[in-house]
Parts: structure tokens; C-alpha cells; sequence
């Protein structure tokens, strides 16, 4: 069993810059592929990016991509999602997710229902 503790999220004008931590628990979290998705009001939930269990490949969704940036510390059990020139369309809950299906598949996944654990959630908010 995995716990996933988001923090970081607020309210930030746009332009401006937040970085979301998830802290995970166990001894597995090396294993895990960690990806962050997004739910906006009344909106489906949608992939924001993905790193790989190692640390090594990285995947964004068109419209994070170029702003934000996922990395990793498997030491530290806790990986980051950097959010810069944020927009008010980024204006969602964001979560933290971990996949432990991905190392046994060779790859990571941007299918939610591929993941088995997930945060709390985080709310940003990007006033304009």
C-alpha cells in the first residue's frame, strides 16, 4: 500500500510560478512510475505528466508543455510537479498518482485508470 500526500498548490496570478510536491510512503515508491493529472470544474480528469520509476523519461501534455516540469527523488520518496508561466486554463485540482504496473510493463502510462494510487489533490488557482 502506497499513501500520497500532495502540497504546494494556492492561488497565483497569471504568469506566475507554483511547484506541487507528493510525498509518497513505503519502500516501493523506486518502482513506481509517478504522474500528475488535473481535474477542473466540471471537467473530466486529464494527464498532466509523467516520469518514469528511474527518473530518466518524462512526458507532458501539449498544453503543460514548454511550462512545466516533473522530476523525482527516489531517496526522498517524493517527487515535483514545477509550474511556471501558469495560465488561468491551469486552474484545477491537481493529483499525484503512482502506476506499479509500468516497471513490469517497460513503460509508463498516461491512463489514469492505469494507476493505482492516488492523492488527496492539491487546488491551484490562476486568477487572471
Amino acid at each position: 500500500q502506497v499513501q500520497l500526500v500532495e502540497s504546494g498548490g494556492g492561488l497565483v496570478q497569471t504568469g506566475g510560478s507554483l511547484r506541487l510536491s507528493c510525498a509518497a510512503s513505503g519502500r516501493t515508491f523506486s518502482t513506481y512510475s509517478m504522474g500528475w493529472f488535473r481535474q477542473a470544474s466540471e471537467k473530466e480528469r486529464e494527464f498532466v505528466a509523467v516520469i518514469n520509476w528511474s527518473g530518466g523519461p518524462t512526458y507532458y501534455a501539449d498544453s503543460v508543455k514548454g511550462r512545466f516540469t516533473i522530476s523525482r527523488d527516489n531517496a526522498k520518496n517524493t517527487v515535483w510537479l514545477q509550474m511556471n508561466n501558469l495560465k488561468p486554463e491551469d486552474t484545477a485540482v491537481y493529483y499525484c498518482a503512482a502506476d506499479q504496473g509500468g516497471v513490469i510493463r517497460g513503460e509508463y502510462s498516461t491512463y489514469a485508470p492505469q494507476y493505482d494510487y492516488w492523492g488527496q489533490g492539491t487546488q491551484v488557482t490562476v486568477s487572471s
